[in-house]
């Protein structure tokens, strides 16, 4: 299926700390979370082991949320976590 991403959604992305490989990542490979609105969402954790905001992080967890119009997916945001998750 066509992925569309929203101009939002990578304006979101570049403040957040991810790009649209990750984005795409989430949305072909990542595992369901629930969404409001109709919409989908699905996420995938990540290893960091960097520096954000002078403070190091293990890990960081992608969400994006998007929609389906006909065959076309079309992102709606994406949101960025970093801390530590259990594995899985």
């Amino acid at each position: 299926m066509e992925i569309q991403i929203d101009p939002h959604t990578l304006e979101r992305a570049e403040e957040r700390g991810t790009n649209e490989k990750e984005i795409k990542d989430v949305i072909n490979t990542g595992f369901s979370i629930p969404a409001k609105y109709g919409r989908v969402g699905k996420a995938i954790v990540y290893h960091f082991k960097q520096m954000r905001h002078n403070k190091y992080y293990e890990q960081k967890r992608v969400e994006v949320f998007y929609i389906i119009e006909e065959n076309v997916i079309v992102t709606v945001t994406v949101y960025v976590f970093y801390g530590k998750w259990e594995e899985g």
